[in-house]
């Protein structure tokens, strides 16, 4: 008589479980390898004497390894399938940070930057592909020992997967600060090895968690066509958001402390930061959810440099807590808004060439940003004129976003 298998706990958790779990991949792949380096430029850039030129150069060069990885992402899909490539950008970009705590030299910083930029991409597209997926699942029937289910709508699990790019922030926050203020020469050292330790955990738990999460119909999914044309206000739109929010989530920290915020303040501030992007999800699901067009790009964008602008008018900390709520309560679902723009308009054959392409462009604003905005803070005009400069590219960015329409009707919204 054949034993009975018992049955996979995975299989059996509820999709806002599998949400959460696929959030803890977009916190690895943006909250710890990207944004925490906000936290870490001031005492890297103190103790390595660099100019703001470099220290841009440097999230330029990991937005460059982004570009790559958005570039190359599309052959692994349909190669390996989303969730293993979802798994592998994670422990790559893992292993990437910590390697981070073992140098002090530029070059070697710039080489792990640009490949952790790819490790991130890697995740962060699979990672948006599979949210897509669950958002697209039905009710579940009952089965024994079960009650049926009612599926979340995908506006809600979008928003709940690039959402956890906030816990990331937030770990960032708890990890980096103290261990960059060790009474030791390189403190700051320590804190990326923090940061790739709890990349490996979280890796771990999205991976037990995502098992019943199949890769069936990825190869179709990449070999599709995307219309490049067809969503050009809206890839204009994303390409200016990339190029805006990247000097204010590289910078604003910098500039806190120019603005003599002490060391506690500052904290709080990225912290709340996170919380912000954490709680965004239920925010704005529901504008995910109706509008199918340029929209959501169009408010979110408007918001962002609105955002933006609150600490170049004012350091008091009234203005600066504002931003950062309002910053972080954005800017995420401003990215979940172009997953939301391709479900709502192609077919699930398309959605990973529609995410990869509005990967590549956010990706090549990336690239810009970081540099541009260092280049002007070593300027006359300060930190305070580069991040003034992004909240205009912000607004231009909402600008665009009026020219994109819906494509046609693709299914109900739930």
């Amino acid at each position: 008589m054949t034993p009975s298998r018992s049955p996979d706990p995975a299989a059996s958790l509820p999709p806002l479980v599998i949400a959460a779990a696929l959030a803890l991949a977009a916190a690895v792949s943006l909250g710890l390898a990207r944004f925490s380096y906000a936290l870490l430029l001031p005492p890297m850039r103190t103790d390595l004497d660099w100019s703001y030129l470099t220290a841009g150069a440097m999230n330029t060069v990991n937005a460059a390894g982004y570009l790559a990885g958005a570039l190359l992402t599309p052959s692994w899909l349909r190669r390996f399938g989303a969730r293993r490539v979802l798994l592998g950008g994670g422990v790559a970009a893992a292993v990437l940070l910590a390697a981070h705590g073992a140098t002090l030299v530029d070059s070697t910083l710039y080489l792990l930057r640009f490949l952790t930029g790819i490790a991130s991409a890697a995740t962060f597209v699979s990672g948006g592909v599979l949210a897509a997926r669950l958002g697209s699942r039905g009710p579940e029937p009952a089965t024994a020992g079960r009650p049926a289910r009612s599926a979340p709508t995908a506006g809600l699990v979008l928003g709940i997967y690039y959402g956890g790019t906030g816990a990331g922030i937030v770990v960032s926050t708890l990890l980096v600060s103290p261990l960059s203020a060790l009474p030791i020469p390189h403190a700051w050292r320590w804190a990326w090895v923090a940061l790739g330790v709890a990349g490996l955990l979280a890796t771990l738990l999205t991976a037990l968690a995502t098992r019943s999460l199949a890769d069936g119909s990825t190869a179709a999914a990449a070999r599709s066509a995307f219309g490049w044309r067809r969503f050009a206000c809206g890839l204009a739109s994303y390409f200016l958001f990339g190029l805006g929010y990247i000097g204010y989530m590289t910078f604003v920290i910098t500039l806190l402390r120019e603005q003599q915020l002490s060391n506690t303040m500052v904290n709080v501030f990225f912290g709340v930061l996170g919380l912000a992007v954490m709680g965004s999800p239920w925010l704005w699901a529901g504008l995910l959810q109706r509008h199918r067009g340029g929209e959501s790009l169009r408010l979110l964008n408007a918001l962002l440099a609105i955002a933006t602008l609150l600490p170049v008018l004012s350091a008091h900390p009234l203005a600066v807590f504002a931003s950062g709520l309002l910053f972080g309560g954005v800017f995420l679902s401003l990215v979940a808004s172009t997953t939301a723009l391709v479900r709502h308009n192609l077919p699930p054959t398309a959605w990973a060439a529609g995410i990869s392409a509005f990967t590549i462009v956010f990706a090549a604003g990336q690239i810009v940003g970081p540099t541009l905005v260092g280049w002007l803070a070593d300027g006359s005009g300060g930190l305070r004129g580069g991040l003034a400069w992004s909240a205009g590219v912000l607004a231009l960015g909402a600008l665009a976003a009026w020219g994109q329409k819906p494509l046609g009707d693709r299914e109900p919204a739930r």
